[in-house]
């Protein structure tokens, strides 16, 4: 009896630890077809590239803004150029988008969740 009490609240915990995991954690699709994971805690992410011609490369680092939402830097990985960034998860969909001039040109892409 113990033992099944146990287990029932193992599970549990290990449940309601992946419950709050932050919406933007884990492995994305990006647009050009990599591979990205994001992580982090404490309201920080960074994220890195985990296949394609960059892998390895740190590409970004956000912090929660918001319900969904994530403010921060992206880099593009082909230039090494460094944007203000923001990002949004709706569903399994992330919205990144990378600003200059303080918002006045963006260019934006939508990440899919693995």
């Amino acid at each position: 009896m113990f033992r099944k009490m146990s287990l029932a609240l193992a599970a549990t915990l290990i449940m309601a630890g992946a419950a709050w995991a932050d919406p933007i954690e884990g492995d994305w699709k990006t647009q050009a077809g990599s591979t990205a994971a994001i992580a982090g805690g404490g309201g920080a992410f960074s994220i890195t590239l985990k296949s394609g011609k960059y892998t390895g490369k740190r590409i970004g680092s956000f912090k929660v803004a918001g319900d969904n939402k994530y403010t921060g830097t992206i880099t593009d990985p082909d230039t090494d150029k460094t944007y203000s960034g923001k990002a949004s998860v709706s569903g399994a969909s992330l919205k990144m988008s990378g600003c200059v001039f303080g918002g006045l040109i963006c260019n934006s892409q939508t990440w899919h969740k693995l």
